[in-house]
């Protein structure tokens, strides 16, 4: 049916390219799949919407839409699953994170309180570089384009204040 509007240019833009038969039968393939009920919906417009690109593109239609549609579907099904193993993956790392041994709030007020004198110790310069890297997180290279200087002063500087409030926190028996 799509093959043929293709071929002779009946094909109207707003056409479904799925009919009501090949729409069930993806939504068949998905749910045996195991893709959830609730995202049964989204499969069957994925299948649409590679079915539209691929005519699109100016390839010609399936021979048989049906078995096409289901063989999308099936890898939709399976890439499904690969996600989400990943985000269960993803999942349990983060937990094991947390669950690691945290320090107790005391611990880690002391702990602050220690990093903030050694970094009031610093020159300026030193704790710029110092708390641009480590608590706004920018990298060494966007740390020296913010500053106007080379990359090289900007490690120099992170070598020498780390050390410097390293050395700190172990006169003061904080680390």
């Amino acid at each position: 049916m799509l093959r043929g509007k293709a071929r002779r240019g009946q094909g109207d833009a707003l056409d479904d390219p799925l009919d009501a038969a090949q729409e069930r039968r993806v939504r068949a393939v998905l749910a045996l799949g195991g893709v959830p009920q609730a995202d049964l919906q989204d499969g069957v417009q994925q299948v649409r919407l590679r079915l539209l690109e691929r005519m699109a593109s100016g390839r010609e239609a399936p021979r048989d839409v049906s078995a096409w549609a289901a063989v999308v579907a099936s890898n939709l099904a399976m890439d499904w699953h690969r996600a989400r193993r990943r985000q269960d993956r993803l999942g349990e790392r983060l937990a094991a994170l947390r669950q690691a041994e945290q320090p107790s709030g005391e611990d880690t007020s002391v702990n602050s309180l220690a990093v903030a004198q050694g970094l009031d110790e610093l020159p300026d310069a030193q704790r710029q570089v110092l708390v641009l890297r480590f608590y706004a997180d920018l990298p060494v290279r966007g740390i020296a384009e913010e500053l106007g200087i080379p990359e090289g002063t900007v490690k120099s500087r992170l070598h020498t204040a780390v050390r410097a409030l390293r050395a700190r926190l172990h006169e003061d028996e904080v680390v």
